[in-house]
C-alpha cells in the first residue's frame, strides 16, 4: 500500500457516499452559485458574531451531508474537520452538539485535503465504517484574524485573494453502493518554504508546494500527467497558477489545459472584484462537493488529482517577520 516516498495506494478503496456544500451570498453570485446545496444570504448565519456564524455554517453543512446520505450521527465513527481560526474554534464550537469523536485539523487552506486523506486512511484500514471529512472558512473571520478589521476599508493588491465563505463536507464509507466516487490513493505534502513574506500574495507562497506534491504523486505512482483528466489545486489563484505552470513546464510537463484551480473557478474575475481569485478552507471544499465530484460521478471526468493548498502562517509568525511556508495535499479521486 505504500507507494514511493509520500503516497499510499488503497486496496480497500473508500467511497465518497454523500456530500454537501453551503456557501455565502458572494459565492452564490459566482459561476458555481447554482451548484451549491444552500446559498446563505445572511453572512451572520443568524448568530451574534462572525466566529459563531462560521460555527453555525459548519453545523448546518455537517447535518445536511448526513441527511442527504441517509446517515445518522451515530453511524459516523470519526469526524475529521478544521478551519482557519485560532484553536479551531469554528469546528469545536460548531460540532460539539454532534457528539462525534473529533480529530481537529489545521492545514490552512489545504485542510479539506488533509481531512480526506486521514478519513480515507481510517476507512481503508478498517478503523471506521463511515467518517465525515469537513472544512470551512468565512470571509469576515479570516479578515479579522489575519488581515484588517472590515471597517478599516483597506485597499487590496491585485495579488490578494478573497476568502470564501463556505463549508464542504463528505461522508467516506466502505459501502460502494450509490457512492459518488472513490479515493484510490493519496500523496501527503511536505512544507515548502520559498522565503515569501507577503501575506497579500498567498498564491506565490503556495505554488511551489503544489508543484512538489504533484511531482511527488506522479513519481510515486509512476504516472504521467495524462493519467488524470484534471489536476485541481485549491486556491493558488491567478498568480500561483502562473508560477505552478511555469515550473512544471521547465520539467517538460505542460499542464495548461489539464490544470484547474478552485480559487479561479469560484468567482467571476470580471464582475466580482476578487482580484487573484478565492481562498480559504472552504474554497476547495465547496468546489469539490458542488462541482468536481458531480463531474466525476457523471463520467465527465474519470480521474482527478485533487490538491488543496495551504499557506502556513499566523498573525504571530507574520508580525515577527517569519516567512510563509506552503503545503499541498494530494487526493486521487476516481469514478466508481
Amino acid at each position: 500500500m505504500q507507494k514511493g516516498k509520500a503516497s499510499l495506494y488503497f486496496e480497500n478503496e473508500p467511497v465518497i457516499g454523500s456530500v454537501a456544500s453551503i456557501a455565502g451570498k458572494k459565492e452564490g453570485e459566482g459561476p458555481l452559485g447554482k451548484l451549491f446545496d444552500v446559498v446563505e444570504q445572511d453572512a451572520m448565519f443568524g448568530a451574534n458574531t462572525w466566529e459563531e456564524a462560521e460555527s453555525a455554517l459548519q453545523k448546518q453543512t455537517a447535518e445536511l451531508t448526513l441527511e442527504k446520505g441517509g446517515y445518522r450521527k451515530r453511524d459516523i465513527r470519526y469526524l475529521f474537520a478544521g478551519d482557519l481560526l485560532g484553536q479551531l474554534i469554528a469546528t469545536s464550537f460548531g460540532t460539539v452538539d454532534m457528539e462525534i469523536p473529533l480529530f481537529g485539523l489545521y492545514g490552512a487552506c489545504s485542510t479539506m485535503g488533509e481531512a480526506l486523506q486521514l478519513g480515507a486512511m481510517a476507512v481503508n484500514a478498517g478503523y471506521a465504517d463511515q467518517v465525515l471529512s469537513m472544512a470551512s472558512s468565512h470571509f469576515a473571520t479570516a479578515e479579522k484574524q489575519f488581515r484588517f478589521p472590515l471597517g478599516y476599508g483597506n485597499q487590496r493588491p491585485y495579488s490578494a485573494t478573497w476568502t470564501v465563505t463556505g463549508c464542504g463536507a463528505a461522508v467516506l464509507t466502505k459501502q460502494k453502493k450509490d457512492g459518488m466516487a472513490k479515493i484510490t490513493g493519496i500523496t501527503t505534502g511536505r512544507m515548502v518554504d520559498m522565503g515569501s513574506k507577503d501575506s497579500m500574495n498567498m498564491g506565490a507562497a503556495m505554488a511551489m508546494a503544489a508543484y512538489h506534491t504533484i511531482k511527488q504523486n506522479l513519481e510515486d505512482f509512476d504516472r504521467d500527467a495524462g493519467y488524470y483528466d484534471k489536476i485541481i489545486t485549491g486556491d493558488l489563484g491567478e498568480v500561483g497558477r502562473k508560477i505552478l505552470l511555469d515550473f512544471m513546464k521547465q520539467d517538460g510537463i505542460d499542464l495548461t489545459e489539464r490544470h484547474m484551480d478552485c480559487g479561479i473557478e469560484i468567482y467571476d474575475a470580471e464582475t466580482q472584484d476578487t482580484h487573484a481569485g478565492g481562498s480559504g478552507c472552504g474554497c476547495s471544499a465547496v468546489t469539490l462537493c458542488a462541482y468536481i465530484l458531480p463531474k466525476i460521478k457523471s463520467g465527465t471526468w474519470k480521474r482527478v488529482l485533487f490538491v488543496p493548498t495551504g499557506a502556513l502562517l499566523s498573525t504571530v509568525s507574520f508580525n515577527e517577520g517569519q516567512s510563509i511556508p506552503g503545503i499541498a495535499q494530494g487526493v486521487v479521486i476516481e469514478q466508481l
